[in-house]
């Protein structure tokens, strides 16, 4: 061999000893091969591409120490480092598959959302504007959802056996003091907010998160926007109010806010009144929004209202001991004043491992209200701060991570009543401090345990209550979830001005769910059992059915009573083209001793079945949104002192009559001058059917009459536009 021969020989064999062998298989959790996988080394040209049994085969002249990373769609990116110090080595890479909306469960008892980062998507905030019967009020709509009973004389949310006092509304975490418009007797109030401040809604029909307290039935939980929509002005008229709106974007920071006046005096000379109104209802306010992004993950947002309000009316007085009607009439005067603020602030880091949101609210109520002569002001005022810690842990099991969660709030609630020139004061100090873990211990169960602890300086009372869910997914499109815990309330403020020795009352909530999502079809079904402890009862020598009164007997946590049913939910947006409807139903079965109650009976303000379908339909070429909605409430009990007289068998056994009420909304989609403009018609009750919500007696059992709406068939027409070319709603959000 001559000298170049052995050189070029020599030099073979060390490339050859410097290199190594790197062999192995690709393969998911189960042992499946995934043939085509990419394997390489990161930094290199090195690798290779599995072959039909996930097996893989490449040489590298790397040296010490190399990260080996495998890739393949639909699966979690694997890496692994290797310390090259043998002429082969031999990997098995096993490879996660992608958390998805498909693969991985979700835990949905008692949760209804709305929002763009679950997969159980069930309402918009289009939905909420476009759904007939709904009014575009956001809690209207949610009384169209399983769970809840309709209450048309009285405000809020009313779900499961519970009264519309048992259920909060939350902003960005922030508890709202007074989510609806001054109650009226017998008038049901609307919402404060619009539905397109918000990104996403849940609404929590019970078994709901620790970070949430003070409501014994549900919780309605609504995150504000991350930016404004359109640039410019925009103009609203309707029969009842105008607007004027102006929203300002920018790549960082957006500023939203609005201005309005209304006055019901046109739609009343249109729609005939139950009610006779010694001053029309007359509101004027203003709202700004107003969000930051302070860096790659910060964002503050700050929001503010202000509304005052001016109306008078006349109505019978239940407690009135005369005799016939003409003398039981009252004249009311309201005079309210509203404002509410808040601002939060949300960050990460550590490649979003750290989650921090905090937030600070204020919130401030007047009503300065007479009856005829006599003066029944009240005034509210809360004050609340908070601060919840997220970390995001490891998962050796699978690629979703699980998570802890800390956090704590605190309150300074002032309450101030006058009762026929009597004042009375109430301040509560609220420290609550929470924690909950959810965790995944595979793809398809997870757990998420939690406890809540709450201080109320005013009754002197600490509160430990734990929650517990979990969910286990049955299938690629199906799952079950279970959810328990116990929830705590301080009681009716009423109570507390004359006893603040009450316990806090309680509620312990069972809630067992099926569910499928596919293909733009959702089926839901969902039982309860609630059973309530520690409620208020009041002693009084006999029932007043007057719902006015202001309680005035010995009172203490004797109370109790319980609350099972069901929930049935069907959507489809699939089945017949443009065509998106749902179903909804629900029965319960719920008796209570409480309040002013002789025995356990079912209250007044539960109705054992509700009944809604819905449908909607966009069509394309008129650019017209359809919507139909039928509804049905069985009939509530209602107090009727002759047959009470019989003795204690007869109390509340009396029931009104169904409601069954069909409304419908149309909106047309069209240019004005090239301003983007929608106009809107809406029609409740079309079939003017005689609605009747409840029956009251006169005090001395002789009369009876019915309380129902305050117009039966009603409508409404108006129209926004948008003064922003860029300004435009697409087909597919409608």
């Amino acid at each position: 061999m001559d000298k170049f021969s052995f050189l070029l020989a020599l030099l073979i064999t060390q490339l050859a000893w410097s290199q190594t062998l790197l062999t192995g298989r690709v393969t998911d959790q189960k042992g499946h091969a995934l043939p085509g996988a990419n394997v390489f080394i990161k930094g290199s040209y090195d690798g290779a591409n599995a072959d039909s049994i996930g097996a893989f085969r490449f040489t590298t002249t790397q040296k010490d120490s190399v990260l080996l990373a495998v890739s393949f769609i639909g699966y979690e990116p694997y890496s692994q480092k290797l310390l090259l110090n043998q002429s082969a080595i031999r990997v098995n890479a096993v490879l996660t598959e992608v958390a998805s909306e498909l693969n991985t469960v979700v835990i949905t008892a008692g949760v209804f959302e709305a929002s763009d980062t679950r997969r159980m998507t069930m309402l918009k905030p289009i939905d909420v504007v476009t759904i007939a019967g709904g009014g575009a009020d956001i809690t209207g709509v949610m009384q169209l959802m399983p769970g809840t009973q309709r209450v048309g004389e009285q405000s809020g949310l009313f779900v499961r056996g519970g009264s519309g006092q048992e259920s909060q509304v939350v902003i960005d975490g922030m508890i709202v003091q007074n989510p609806y418009f001054s109650s009226l007797p017998d008038v049901q109030s609307r919402g404060r907010f619009q539905p397109f401040m918000f990104k996403g809604t849940a609404f929590s029909t019970g078994g709901y998160s620790a970070q949430y307290g003070q409501a014994l039935s549900s919780v309605l939980l609504l995150n504000t926007a991350d930016k404004g929509t359109n640039n410019g002005l925009s103009i609203s008229l309707n029969l009842a109010s105008a607007a004027l709106s102006y929203d300002r974007a920018t790549e960082k920071s957006s500023l939203s806010g609005t201005a309005y006046y209304g006055n019901l005096k046109p739609l009343f000379a249109l729609v005939p009144q139950n009610i006779s109104w010694s001053r029309v209802p007359e509101y004027t306010g203003t709202s700004v929004t107003y969000r930051l992004k302070t860096g790659k993950t910060g964002m503050l947002k700050a929001y503010g209202m202000y509304s005052d309000s001016w109306l008078g009316m006349t109505f019978r007085n239940p407690g009135f001991a005369g005799e016939g009607l003409a003398g039981s009439l009252l004249n009311l005067k309201l005079r309210n004043r509203n404002a509410f603020m808040t601002s939060t602030y949300t960050n990460s880091w550590d490649e979003a491992n750290w989650q921090l949101n905090t937030g600070l609210s204020y919130s401030y109520d007047t009503d300065h209200t007479s009856y005829d002569t006599a003066n029944f002001d009240r005034a509210s005022e809360r004050v609340q701060a908070r601060a919840v810690l997220t970390r995001l842990l490891p998962n050796n099991r699978n690629a979703v991570p699980n998570t802890l969660l800390l956090g704590g709030e605190a309150h300074r609630l002032t309450l101030n009543n006058t009762v026929a020139g009597r004042p009375y004061s109430l301040h509560d100090n609220c420290l609550a401090l929470f924690a909950e873990s959810e965790v995944y211990l595979s793809r398809a169960l997870a757990l998420r345990v939690g406890i809540r602890g709450e201080y109320n300086s005013l009754i002197d009372r600490l509160n430990l209550a734990p929650r517990l869910s979990l969910a286990f997914k049955t299938g690629m499109y199906s799952q079950v979830s279970v959810a328990a815990g116990q929830f705590y309330q301080m009681p009716d403020y009423r109570y507390l001005f004359l006893n603040t020795t009450l316990h806090p009352e309680r509620a312990d909530h069972l809630i067992l769910n099926y569910q499928v999502i596919n293909k733009g079809r959702t089926f839901r079904v969902e039982g309860f059992y609630k059973n309530y402890a520690q409620l208020v009862r009041e002693q009084t020598p006999q029932y007043d059915a007057n719902p006015y009164r202001y309680p005035w007997g010995q009172t203490n946590n004797g109370g109790s009573g319980y609350a099972w049913g069901f929930d049935l939910f069907w959507r489809d947006q699939k089945t017949i083209k443009n065509l998106d409807y749902w179903v909804t139903y629900s029965y319960v079965d719920t008796k209570r001793l409480f309040q002013q109650y002789t025995v356990s009976a079912t209250p007044t303000f539960v109705s054992d079945h509700n009944l809604s379908l819905i449908t909607k339909t966009y069509l394309q070429k008129p650019r017209l949104n359809l919507s139909l909605t039928y509804a049905f409430t069985s009939g509530r009990p209602y107090y009727n002192p002759n047959r009470n007289a019989e003795g204690s068998a007869g109390f509340l056994t009396d029931r009104t009559p169904g409601v069954h009420s069909v409304s419908f909304m149309a909106s047309h989609i069209t240019t004005i001058k090239g301003n983007f403009t929608i106009l809107y018609a809406a029609a409740d009750n079309i079939l003017n059917s005689k609605l009747i919500y409840t029956y009251r007696y006169t005090p001395d059992g002789t009369t009876r009459y019915a309380v129902g709406p305050q117009s039966y068939r009603s409508f409404f027409v108006g129209a926004v536009m948008m003064l922003s070319k860029k300004a435009k709603v697409e087909p597919n959000q409608l």
